[in-house]
């Protein structure tokens, strides 16, 4: 029996219970191929999983493999599997997790080419926060002469978001934790800069009115950006990184004219995700947006990459490379 790498949460707990061990190789059964995995991406929510937050509404338990998006080669099909798959470069969600590995199964229906051109590793870094990006900046309907307040802007869809934004003539304002991280959002074009370190960084922005707030922080932060939002502006409230969803005053945004929508937004059913993947897809590889890529890590470095989205400390996403 062959086996492969993976990294595995062996129990609920802080970034020291993901350990690399050896699984056997998947086998594809009917209606499924076998990837082997270039780069796998990394998200937040993976490490409220693994800490135990929410256990019963994720229903995942230990041992597991976590990791729902990677891009690859098709290695092996299964059976009524079109067999000209093998040996193409894919990009697919894998559902069920399994990505934290060497090669992860995937149902055929999920697997998307990649464009003439685009990169794994930059396919691998869209394939969560490019569907997220783009219906967001969809729905706000941003338009030349807005201005816009992204925050966090530094992250997997904010940095997107900020591309997007500046690209339809909106003038964007980026907020973030740090230098290394408000150098990296005045990269990726935003007008301005703002420190959302201190309890006080709203009266920092100089008394700014946004038309549109992509607000992806959550908690009192996430709250406290709505001062910053013009009457009648639309506010996207769409993370919880801070451990829940921003509270909203509903009397201030009944009295304001706010048009609030939040994570709804972004709770693909299988075939709009797969639809939006590939927008964002051909969207990189046009050259209209690019992920903010911080670092690309070893399976045996899953625990690192845990700690860095957990402290803040990656400027973009974190990928894994088998």
């Amino acid at each position: 029996m062959t086996t492969m790498r993976v990294a595995q949460v062996t129990r609920f707990g802080g970034p020291e219970v993901i350990e690399t061990v050896e699984l056997p190789d998947p086998v594809p059964g009917p209606g499924e191929v076998v990837v082997e995995v270039a780069a796998a991406d990394t998200i937040f929510v993976e490490t409220q999983v693994r800490s135990g937050w929410a256990a019963e509404m994720w229903g995942v338990t230990p041992p597991y493999v976590p990791g729902g998006a990677v891009a690859g080669v098709v290695a092996a099909t299964g059976e009524g599997v079109d067999p000209s798959w093998t040996g193409r470069t894919v990009a697919a969600a894998t559902r069920q997790g399994g990505g934290y590995a060497e090669r992860v199964l995937v149902p055929e229906g999920e697997l998307l080419p990649l464009p003439s051109g685009l990169a794994p590793e930059t396919a691998a870094a869209l394939l969560h926060d490019g569907p997220t990006a783009l219906t967001l900046f969809t729905n706000a309907q941003v338009r030349a002469g807005h201005s816009v307040l992204v925050l966090p802007a530094a992250g997997g869809a904010g940095s997107l978001l900020v591309q997007l934004a500046k690209a339809a003539g909106a003038h964007v304002t980026g907020a973030a934790r740090g230098k290394r991280k408000l150098d990296a959002v005045r990269g990726l074009g935003a007008d301005a800069v703002v420190d959302y370190s201190g309890p006080e960084w709203a009266d920092g922005v100089g008394g700014l009115a946004a038309d549109v707030v992509f607000e992806g922080v959550g908690g009192e932060l996430g709250a406290s950006a709505l001062r910053l939002a013009a009457d009648g502006a639309r506010v996207a409230s769409y993370g919880a990184p801070s451990g829940g969803f921003a509270a909203h005053d509903p009397a201030e945004v009944e009295r304001r004219g706010i048009r609030l929508s939040g994570i709804e937004q972004v709770q693909f059913t299988p075939e709009r995700h797969r639809e939006m993947t590939a927008r964002a897809l051909d969207e990189a590889a046009a050259g209209r947006i690019r992920p903010l890529i911080a670092q690309r890590l070893p399976l045996n470095r899953a625990a690192e990459a845990h700690t860095s989205m957990e402290t803040r400390a990656a400027v973009g996403k974190t990928l894994l490379v088998p």
